[in-house]
């Protein structure tokens, strides 16, 4: 069930869409979701903040299904379109950081984004993994991390068919573990109000990040706090509309509608959670 701040959405043209967290080239990237979702959408530029790609997940073995690939000329397609694009690095696609500040047409890599919105406010893009203690300092403890959520996704696909065939929808065992463990809600915590202190201490409003595959609007004292979520679990993206106010997407709210033939700009009932521009 949705919570108070849910308000109308229907796929139409926004200023800004956020996502990550993808992870293409992972057997838990939920590609197909992320396609239908960006095939329904149109935007004036698409902001990727960071871990779009796996590579941590291909260095080790190569899985790259077709949904993986139509996801990148979707994103092509908008690119070719008049779209700008921005790629932010993350941690699992580092291997990019080498080629930051790069540009190919209007497609740019950048491990971080400084954007004015719409309202006129000053935000900071970053992936998040920067104010990761583990992933900064104990990259063999993050990867036996890496290894062991991969192993709470496998739990989750068998999970969730043994739900399909009596009947229930699907649900998230590694969201219920991060919204139920106390070590888990602690870091979630920790990590948003690092990132939210570093955007205050550098003269910002509001900061969009990823990295924790916890969506969120919500404010830090001065700071606009934002977290896209993630397209391995929660399948939920920022968007930016016309006005400077923010939505939160979420795909499973919004199955219907993303299995329906609707197209941009066509009217549709599609739930998100919501901030108006100040």
């Amino acid at each position: 069930m949705a919570d108070s701040n849910v308000s109308e959405f229907s796929p139409r043209n926004y200023e800004t869409i956020f996502i990550s967290d993808v992870h293409l080239g992972a057997r838990g990237c939920q590609a197909d979701r992320l396609l239908k979702f960006l095939q329904r959408t149109t935007c004036n530029h698409l902001v990727m903040v960071g871990d779009i790609i796996d590579g941590w997940q291909l260095k080790s073995r190569l899985y790259w299904p077709d949904t993986h690939m139509m996801v990148v000329r979707e994103i092509l397609k908008k690119s070719r379109s008049g779209t700008k694009i921005t790629y932010v690095t993350g941690n699992h696609d580092e291997f990019l950081r080498r080629y930051s500040d790069v540009e190919l047409g209007n497609i740019q890599l950048v491990d971080e984004l400084h954007l004015e919105t719409k309202a006129g406010k000053k935000f900071l893009v970053i992936h998040g993994d920067q104010f990761d203690v583990v992933t900064r300092y104990a990259r063999w403890l993050s990867s036996l991390g890496d290894v062991g959520y991969n192993i709470l996704l496998k739990a989750n696909v068998l999970l969730n068919k043994l739900r399909a065939q009596f009947g229930f929808g699907y649900w998230s065992l590694a969201k219920w573990a991060k919204d139920s463990v106390k070590q888990a809600v602690n870091f979630i915590g920790d990590f948003e109000s690092a990132v939210s202190q570093e955007c205050s201490r550098r003269g910002f409003d509001g900061v969009v990040c990823g990295h924790i595959h916890k969506s969120a609007i919500r404010q830090f004292q001065d700071i606009e706090y934002l977290n896209c979520g993630d397209w391995v679990e929660s399948c939920t993206a920022i968007l930016q509309r016309h006005d400077g106010g923010f939505e939160i997407f979420d795909a499973f709210q919004n199955q219907k509608d993303l299995d329906s033939p609707t197209t941009p700009g066509a009217s549709g009932g599609h739930d998100v959670h919501s901030r108006d521009a100040a």
